[in-house]
């Protein structure tokens, strides 16, 4: 039941969720906003009292002191929002840089804060200063509020996410490749908790790449995962990322071909990483190979000069020399400006 002014603060809320979809939907109704590279984070305010939340409910709140200290030097002593928190180095969002906030020691959360700090990108208002419940109201009266709010008490470190009711607008964000993909909300719909409301769909991108070493599946005499490179400007491979989906693929004969070419030079610039706390010996452990196959790969998102999660085997492209392959394929924009926009 929706609260008026006078019950409890809002102080926890599950957030709403999103469907994953491989087209914006079509029709009217709809309002499309940038899915950001941050953290899905509610802010809660009451009093002193700020608490960002996680999506998965965990705290936030000490990991990022100058977000919560914006928050709580606002005037408006009530209120809660759902957005994400990014931080932006050379106008691109840098998830390296977001977890590197996730660490115990205070003194080091206390210098990144000041170093980068972080920026609350919002999206939703679910209750309003003065401690209206807006849960139950529509997409487009909620950001009616939001926009409001921002329009007053709006910062470098409190900011709106850009917006448009403009479904070939959405499609261009996807297809620039500045984003990691596009949310679509329905423009009537309530805040539902918890549910799958929302659709989201990410930019599907493919890439030339070079294979500079693999590793054997667990227990396996036969390849697991392909590791995938790029050529940089000084001519150094690079280690980008991997694939290990081999869907009609003849495995013993790759296993084979990628054995006889073992022992080659590998990476030369950046290389995957040793064994750590999470890995085993033999997870860990990958073969250099000469760098003479290249092989097309689908992703969706990259992160820090990397593909952020593992891509999608498309085909082997004997067609094309290794040095042709070039780290500029993953080039990224600017993210799109930060600002508020009502649905209208």
């Amino acid at each position: 039941m929706a609260r008026g002014d006078s019950g409890p603060a809002l102080m926890r809320a599950e957030p709403m969720e999103a469907e994953t979809a491989t087209e914006l939907p079509k029709g009217g109704g709809w309002w499309f906003e940038p899915k950001w590279d941050g953290f899905r984070c509610l802010a809660f305010r009451d009093g002193d009292l700020v608490v960002l939340q996680a999506k998965s409910g965990k705290p936030l709140t000490r990991f990022f002191p100058e977000v919560a200290q914006a928050i709580a030097a606002l005037p408006p002593q009530r209120f809660a929002l759902d957005g994400e928190l990014v931080i932006l180095v050379d106008g691109r969002p840098s998830f390296a840089d977001l977890q590197q906030r996730l660490h115990p020691a205070e003194s080091r959360i206390r210098r990144l804060a000041a170093e980068t700090p972080a920026t609350y990108v919002v999206f939703d208002m679910l209750e309003a200063p003065g401690g209206r419940d807006l849960r139950s109201w529509p997409l487009e009266r909620r950001h009616a509020k939001l926009e409001a709010f921002l329009q007053r008490y709006g910062s470098d470190r409190l900011t709106g996410t850009p917006g448009t009711g403009d479904r070939a607008a959405a499609e261009a964000w996807l297809k620039g490749g500045l984003i990691e993909g596009v949310v679509a909300k329905r423009l009537d719909g309530a805040y539902a908790e918890g549910e799958r409301a929302m659709v989201k769909v990410k930019q599907a991108r493919t890439a030339d790449c070079v294979v500079g070493g693999f590793r054997y599946a667990s227990g396996s005499p036969l390849v697991g995962s392909l590791l995938l490179g790029l050529y940089d400007a000084a001519g150094k491979l690079n280690h980008v990322g991997f694939t290990s989906g081999f869907a009609g693929v003849d495995r013993p004969a790759l296993t084979k071909r990628l054995e006889a070419l073992a022992g080659g030079t590998g990476f030369t610039g950046n290389a995957p990483g040793g064994p750590s706390r999470w890995s085993t010996e033999r997870s860990a452990a990958w073969t250099p190979v000469r760098p003479e196959i290249v092989v097309e790969v689908g992703f969706d998102h990259v992160s820090d000069g990397r593909f952020r999660h593992g891509t999608r085997l498309i085909r082997f492209r004997p067609d094309k020399a290794a040095r042709q392959c070039r780290l500029d394929q993953l080039a990224q924009g600017r993210a799109p400006e930060r600002r508020g926009a009502s649905p209208r």
